[in-house]
């Protein structure tokens, strides 16, 4: 098993005070890899390496031949090229997804715009788009200062739901963690109950194909 594990928060993962979607994302790949002796992960921690925005000259080295490059140009692309190989290289990706400002990280936007490309990750047919990047587990740790699941303030799982899909990732497990910015009792509750969610994930983690998407309760 190749594991694919994104931080995306700005804050670091190993400090006091340090980003709580990472420590439970790391606790999701630890159970993973406890099940599957052969699992392998790569980390890509968004904070420490930052991925470019799309901007106008990345979408003009995307839409200049490769044969056409400059040696600027090209170097451009190679960096979406090496986050959308990892991502086809994984059987399992695990997401550490804060919500900022009811939406996701400008540094996970910018992962995503990586790796959303037309003829590489998804095709448009006369039928519609089809993704190309089937057969893949996703795990999606959510953390939040309040309590906004299945609420219309929530933006965050109906997007990553949208584009997740697009891509051809179906199998989506959500993980949440709430109510972190509302005092001590409020956030041991929503720790706990994030792992109680994961360990139910774990435990039915199976070779098996399952429900498309699987949101426990929090």
């Amino acid at each position: 098993m190749n594991i694919l594990q994104i931080h995306s928060s700005a804050r670091p993962a190993e400090t006091a005070g340090g980003s709580v979607s990472a420590r439970l994302a790391d606790e999701v790949v630890a159970g993973l890899m406890r099940r599957h002796a052969d699992a392998h992960r790569t980390l890509r921690d968004l904070a420490r390496t930052p991925h470019p925005a799309l901007d106008e000259a990345a979408l003009q080295a995307l839409f200049t031949p490769p044969a056409q490059r400059s040696q600027a140009q090209a170097a451009r692309v190679a960096l979406d090229d090496a986050l959308i190989a990892e991502v086809q290289a994984a059987d399992t990706l695990v997401l550490a997804v804060p919500m900022y400002n009811f939406g996701i990280t400008a540094l996970l936007k910018n992962w995503i715009d990586a790796i959303a490309r037309a003829k590489v990750t998804f095709e448009y047919t006369e039928h519609g788009p089809r993704g190309l990047l089937t057969g893949k587990r996703v795990y999606v740790v959510l953390t939040r200062g309040g309590v906004y699941r299945d609420q219309p303030t929530d933006t965050v799982v109906p997007y990553l739901r949208t584009v997740l899909h697009f891509l051809g990732m179906s199998e989506v497990h959500f993980i949440y963690a709430e109510g972190l910015a509302m005092g001590p009792e409020a956030e041991g509750r929503g720790l706990a109950q994030a792992r109680e969610q994961i360990a139910t994930l774990l435990r039915d983690d199976a070779p098996a194909p399952v429900p498309a998407e699987s949101a426990l309760v929090a």
